[in-house]
């Protein structure tokens, strides 16, 4: 009987205790040498075979799509970044870390590549108060920027 009642008040504090808080996703779609949402949705229609097409691509036009883009701002917490290889023909990765040198030591990033053609994949971290900024430097894209506070 002893274990019962043991066993019913565990149960019990259990279902009276609020769940750890779920980490909120934050979806981001890849395409060839940029991240969608991050450019307002707007599909640039580039075209990538290799890397080094995203490199030419954003000398000439990647200071101002940046200049256009609108920052992502979270509240500090648990985050996914839910991120989906869109049409781009070779492996991709996600990068998040600080936005400067002072930044990267002191808050925290999470990057990972493996991200082919079709495919999306979680990257989960508990961001800081901070400026941040993600990019793809497989695919490559440029730094946007995410701000924390």
């Amino acid at each position: 009987m002893k274990i019962a009642i043991l066993g019913l008040a565990a149960s019990l504090v259990a279902f009276a205790l609020p769940a750890a808080a779920q980490p909120k996703v934050i979806d981001l779609t890849q395409m060839p040498c940029q991240f969608l949402e991050s450019e307002g949705g707007k599909d640039r229609g580039f075209k990538s075979a290799k890397a080094s097409d995203c490199e030419a691509i954003n000398a000439r036009t990647g200071k101002q799509r940046l200049a256009e883009s609108q920052a992502i701002e979270l509240k500090p917490g648990k985050y996914v970044f839910r991120v989906a290889n869109k049409n781009v023909p070779y492996e991709l990765g996600f990068w998040l870390r600080g936005a400067s040198v002072v930044d990267r030591a002191r808050l925290p990033s999470v990057s990972g590549g493996g991200l082919t053609t079709g495919k999306t994949q979680d990257y989960e971290i508990e961001l800081k108060p901070g400026n941040y900024v993600y990019s793809c430097p497989l695919n490559p894209t440029p730094d946007y920027t995410l701000v924390v506070k």
